[in-house]
């Protein structure tokens, strides 16, 4: 049933201009188991927005309209300070059913930001706001809005997003320019909009993330607190953590004042109303700044001691990995709190834990690459329906399969591992990043699929769907990048690797779990007498889905990849394919050593390649 809430970009085809743990999952460690931006002076670092202000004070002139995206919260939001500095603010969040009508959206995305934007609706409201939530494309609603209450400025975080928000973003600003409104955005994460170099990249990415968070303005009649309560949703991270820290903050008095509303509440579609498929993974994490918070202090205070050597088995990994990448993608918290929260528990366990410490250090190093690859997004928006290289288009897509597809879509695969990790994918909505690299690679080579449909099958699997991260690894992991080298899993390995004693696989593919371990991650060279013993039945037609049946594999997987391998290898060896791939590089290439770090900041340079580089934005 609808419900209501109660009180309540990009450009050209080279770069932009404008752009609770699921309680099943347990978090112990296993028992065995815009449009108006200011220019980038690219010689020099960024002068970041939220120290050097692009706004004026406030004029006494109108209100601001801040529109709210992929950036859920009040703490430390850019655009919500700007429009307060201006006086007057309306907060706005639009439904827009042509972005959940497309291939990347799934279910659990939309109620995961309605559980979000709820949490949202009740911090405004204890401030004496409201948050408009709007069904309608986001021009028709600003139109509608402008209409019975003309505004003056629009403000709003930068979203890098796939190829609708582009075009929507651009509709956006066609808008503003027709009405004489100030759009200005502000950076989400540590991306450069309009970057043309990769050079001081890393500088630009410092500065944003050691710059002052910004506190929640406050009303106007309310006496301003350095910090919050522990329950406080618009808190920050840092002061959650209740010691003393160096973190940068300011602590400026800052009025919030709400424009009375002008339009009545709206009801919310359903997810079924929108066009969405009714399913969504029963245990997946729940939406809200309090959640993510929740799961930042736990990942801190306990389970970052598990972070080295926990995050690559599916058995540790749910408790070991951070499990913030879906408050980080849908915004409930900022990555700048996350990166200070980070440093300052760095600072305290140096002392006394060294072990945790160096988990902390690689889990930073994943959010520097978090960035990284959502850059080359940023950078490239046709990576995400194209082949970064183009000497590769035509290497897959002639060939696509749609029985191959899907058996993987199913968990039909016959390769234990690979349907253990559908099935766990199904139910949570998450997977740890070598798992995820693994399907990726199964796809890509002995199954020889194209990346694209793929893709957007794991972006609607994917709760914490970040599109920047999610083509580039999709690319990656396939080999259509041109720059990076070779990487196939070898399912079969992996689960020898990883899960040594087959409890994953048995967890997840109850059909196994009577299969002795000699036969467990190759059922299908099992004698007949071996099957019958075990209540499982091996064949081609299994794969129809009954309960005692296992699918034979749809392919020889040593023989399958190998000539994947060949095919690939032989076109990387190309004269053509070879003379574009320097471009490639320095466009989107990490520049490892070529910049230093931000006076009075910890040096943090990850390695351009490596495991490092595979894993991060998915821990």
């Amino acid at each position: 049933m609808p419900t209501a809430f109660a009180g309540a970009a990009r450009v050209g085809t080279a770069t932009r201009c404008c752009r609770q743990i699921p309680s099943q999952i347990s978090l112990q460690p296993p028992s065995r188991k815009g449009w108006k931006l200011q220019k980038l002076q690219l010689t020099r670092p960024l002068k970041n927005p939220l120290t050097h202000p692009a706004v004026e004070p406030a004029d006494g002139m109108g209100y601001s309209l801040v529109w709210f995206k992929r950036d859920l919260r009040l703490h430390d939001h850019a655009a919500l300070h700007a429009g307060a500095t201006h006086g007057p603010v309306l907060c706005l969040y639009v439904i827009e059913p042509s972005l959940w009508a497309q291939p990347d959206a799934a279910r659990q995305h939309y109620e995961f930001v309605l559980e979000s934007l709820r949490e949202l609706a009740r911090a405004l409201k204890t401030l004496g706001g409201r948050l408009h939530v709007r069904t309608g494309e986001v021009t028709d609603v600003l139109a509608q809005l402008h209409a019975l209450a003309p505004f003056e400025r629009l403000f709003a975080h930068e979203e890098t997003g796939n190829a609708l928000t582009f075009e929507r973003d651009k509709a956006v600003a066609r808008w503003c320019r027709a009405q004489s409104v100030s759009w200005q955005e502000f950076p989400q994460f540590g991306v450069v909009r309009r970057l043309t170099s990769r050079n001081h990249w890393q500088s630009h990415w410092a500065s944003h993330t050691q710059a002052p968070q910004l506190p929640c303005p406050q009303p106007e009649n309310s006496a301003f607190k350095s910090f919050v309560s522990r329950t406080d949703a618009a808190g920050s991270a840092v002061a959650r953590q209740g010691e003393a820290t160096t973190t940068p903050m300011i602590w400026e008095r800052n009025k919030l004042q709400f424009q009375p509303s002008p339009w009545p509440a709206q009801a919310v579609p359903s997810a079924q109303e929108l066009g969405l498929a009714a399913f969504e993974p029963p245990d997946r994490q729940r939406g809200g700044r309090s959640a993510g918070l929740a799961v930042l202090e736990s990942f801190l205070n306990d389970r970052c001691r598990h972070y080295r050597g926990g995050i690559s088995s599916p058995l540790s990994a749910p408790s070991a990995c951070s499990r913030l990448s879906p408050y980080l993608s849908f915004g409930a918290l900022s990555l700048r709190e996350v990166v200070q929260a980070t440093d300052a528990k760095l600072l305290q366990l140096k002392e006394r834990s060294a072990y945790a410490a160096k988990g902390l250090e690689a889990f930073l190093s994943r959010l520097h690459w978090h960035c990284h690859f959502i850059q080359k997004l940023e950078s490239e928006p046709e990576l995400a329906w194209r082949n970064l290289h183009r000497g590769y288009d035509g290497l897959r897509e002639p060939d696509w399969n749609p029985a191959h597809f899907e058996a993987l879509t199913h968990g039909r695969t016959g390769w234990p591992m690979v349907d253990a990790c559908v099935a766990m994918l199904r139910e949570t909505g998450w997977l740890n990043f070598r798992m995820r690299a693994m399907l990726v690679s199964v796809a890509a080579y002995p199954l020889w699929l194209h990346w694209q449909l793929v893709g957007q099958w794991l972006a609607r699997q994917f709760l914490d769907y970040e599109p920047g991260i999610h083509w580039s690894q999709m690319q990656m992991q396939s080999g259509t990048t041109g720059i990076n080298t070779t990487r196939v899993y070898n399912p079969i390995k992996q689960a020898q690797d990883h899960d040594p004693q087959g409890l994953f696989v048995r967890r997840w593919c109850p059909a196994l779990r009577r299969v002795p371990d000699s036969w467990l991650l190759e059922p299908w060279r099992m004698p007949e007498s071996v099957q019958a013993a075990c209540g499982v039945r091996v064949s081609f037609d299994a794969a129809a889905g009954a309960p005692d049946a296992w699918p034979l594999p749809q392919v020889d997987l040593e023989a399958a990849t190998r000539a994947a391998k060949d095919r690939l290898h032989s076109l990387r060896r190309t004269p053509e394919v070879r003379a574009a791939k320097a471009a490639i590089v320095e466009k989107h290439g990490s520049r490892k050593g070529r910049c230093g770090p931000t006076p009075g900041t910890r040096q943090r340079t990850p390695s351009a390649g490596g495991s490092a580089q595979l894993s991060l934005g998915f821990d």
